[in-house]
């Protein structure tokens, strides 16, 4: 898909650029709460991304940040769940290679929600995404990740190579404030974050410095 052909998502009326925001696990669904609020005025879109939690937890998690994220103006997307993000109303979804196909969830959450993909070191699986109607495409790990120290690295050019494909890029994978500038610059619209965020000492301080990576 070409540029001219691309779709670029409504997003709740907010541009796809900034930090993309993504939960830790936290079993205790107010103390989620807790440490999100403080840092989500600084974040581009949060996704809900919890592999230890069950069901039920998930369900009641996601439904209270549908409700945070609506009051803020900031779209939620659930990480790998179309179903879950249906059940909740959420703002899309975000799908992994062993996930769900872009038409199925698209189907099941209509045409107004953000469906992103994950294509990794990729290239094709981002067009591949691309013509089935995603909406922003995700790359990395461009670094080591503490989240997932065993993910498959991406070069930085893969970046400037997807940017033919006219739609949001995100970085992924041990993006810091100090290298958040070299993924934006070979072209990503978003980097996302986890660790960088909810583990430094001062979380509001760190999601500002992210956020500033963009001014």
């Amino acid at each position: 898909m070409t540029s001219s052909g691309a779709r670029r998502p409504r997003a709740l009326g907010r541009a796809l650029r900034g930090v993309y925001l993504i939960t830790p696990d936290a079993p205790d669904t107010r103390a989620l709460l807790a440490r999100v609020a403080p840092v989500l005025p600084h974040a581009a879109c949060l996704q809900y991304r919890n592999k230890r939690a069950t069901g039920p937890e998930r369900l009641e998690q996601a439904d209270a940040l549908r409700a945070l994220c609506s009051d803020a103006g900031i779209p939620l997307i659930i990480n790998d769940d179309a179903s879950l993000a249906a059940a909740v109303g959420a703002d899309g979804v975000h799908l992994g290679e062993h996930d769900v196909a872009v038409a199925a969830a698209r189907a099941l959450l209509g045409q107004d929600a953000i469906i992103g993909v994950s294509c990794y070191d990729d290239l094709q699986r981002a067009f591949d995404g691309a013509a089935q109607g995603a909406d922003y495409l995700a790359f990395g790990a461009f670094h080591a990740s503490l989240t997932k120290p065993l993910a498959r690295q991406a070069p930085l050019d893969l970046l400037q190579r997807a940017r033919s494909i006219g739609l949001p890029l995100v970085a992924i994978g041990g993006i810091t404030p100090d290298n958040a500038r070299f993924v934006i610059d070979a072209g990503a619209d978003m980097t996302a974050v986890i660790s960088g965020v909810f583990d430094a000492t001062d979380p509001i301080a760190a999601a500002r410095a992210y956020a500033a990576c963009f001014d």
